[in-house]
């Protein structure tokens, strides 16, 4: 069997372009790209639940332009407003994990 060996991993990729883990730079992508993905995973379950972002706005008391900026990784939010989306907004519940 044949194999290509300009296959790289993805851990491979990540050292390569933000640096190894424990990096300033590797870190900042990490702090981001969790960012990136809180913003998807209230996106994907307002559209579950045929929200628009104006209905999802007035349902946690806020904007739909800050919904926006929250599903478009372009806004930092607060712990207690992420809460009030999900459990008022969505109904649903926020679980949380710490590595150390």
């Amino acid at each position: 069997m044949k194999t290509n060996k300009n296959i790289t991993s993805f851990d491979d990729h990540l050292d390569e372009q933000y640096g190894k883990i424990g990096t300033e730079s590797r870190e900042k992508f990490e702090e981001e790209f969790e960012t990136f993905r809180i913003g998807v995973l209230i996106q994907e379950a307002r559209k579950k639940q045929h929200l628009t972002q104006q209905e999802l706005a007035e349902k946690v008391g806020t904007t739909k332009n800050y919904i926006s900026r929250i599903e478009n990784n372009a806004s930092d939010i607060r712990l207690s407003t992420l809460m009030r989306i999900i459990r008022e907004g969505l109904g649903g519940s926020l679980k949380l994990s710490l590595d150390i």
